[in-house]
């Protein structure tokens, strides 16, 4: 399922997904959120929540703490994510025009808040050696099953390098996904597989993965493209790792013999 964002998001608030929307389906609230220099935010939820740094400057607020942080953009550099859970008051105090990207779910568990910092959220180059590096792109995991267990949530955003791919080998899993798009330049493109099914993206656009489907990801020659992924742990079922589709497995091998053979 597609939903088409606008060229730029309006100031505030900017949901995308609900929770409770049975269409969806994804058992997650998702938004970005537009702030101007000066203006503020602040929120006390009984959810889990995540706020990820897309671009800009501002100031996080929680218990009793604070932290400036700072994003020129989201291909180069890292992000920051404030990570809280249900019942903690938050303050966003915008320096600079930023967005935020915000995820919630709900979750009854009582954890600590932890504020990951960009040297947290590394830059991951996978698919490297192999494909003749038609499948090299950058992951950055912010909290997954192996460093949140606790969280109903895993986030983390990737990079396409032009004309090449991500999500690959095909894989799938019952947890519902979201995939949330921008492209450098801002006019490019990109394809998203949902099984049989392709959908052209664009920036600012959101894809919901929310029946088990495959969803392999490519963009245009030309054009980056950022997508962060956020996914919805089920109830005594949470996503460790993806399954990956068998017939396509022989491709990650590095000395895969690929046609044509002297490339």
């Amino acid at each position: 399922m597609l939903v088409k964002g606008p060229r730029n998001f309006s100031y505030g608030y900017n949901a995308i997904a609900s929770r409770d929307d049975r269409k969806q389906n994804s058992l997650m609230d998702f938004g970005i959120l537009r702030l101007r220099a000066g203006e503020s935010f602040q929120e006390n939820l009984h959810l889990e929540r995540a706020y990820l740094l897309i671009r800009g400057e501002a100031l996080f607020q929680w218990e009793g703490r604070s932290t400036e942080v700072k994003r020129e953009n989201c291909f180069d550099f890292s992000p920051w994510v404030l990570h809280v859970p249900g019942d903690c008051e938050i303050t966003v105090a915008a320096r600079a025009d930023t967005e935020i990207a915000v995820q919630r779910t709900e979750n009854e568990k009582s954890f600590s808040s932890k504020l990951y910092t960009p040297a947290e959220c590394a830059s991951e180059n996978r698919g490297s050696g192999t494909m003749r590096e038609a499948s090299t792109r950058i992951v950055r995991t912010v909290f997954d099953y192996s460093n949140a267990p606790y969280s109903n949530l895993v986030l983390g955003e990737v990079i396409d390098f032009p004309g090449k791919w991500s999500s690959y080998p095909p894989h799938h899993h019952p947890q519902p996904e979201i995939y949330y798009y921008r492209f450098l330049p801002e006019n490019g493109y990109g394809f998203a597989e949902l099984d049989e099914n392709v959908i052209k993206t664009h920036h600012n656009d959101t894809v919901f993965i929310v029946n088990g489907e495959t969803h392999p990801q490519t963009t245009a020659p030309g054009y980056a493209m950022w997508y962060l992924w956020v996914i919805r742990n089920l109830d005594g079922n949470p996503y460790i790792k993806p399954v990956f589709v068998p017939e396509h497995l022989w491709v990650t091998d590095k000395d895969a013999d690929i046609w044509p053979k002297d490339n």
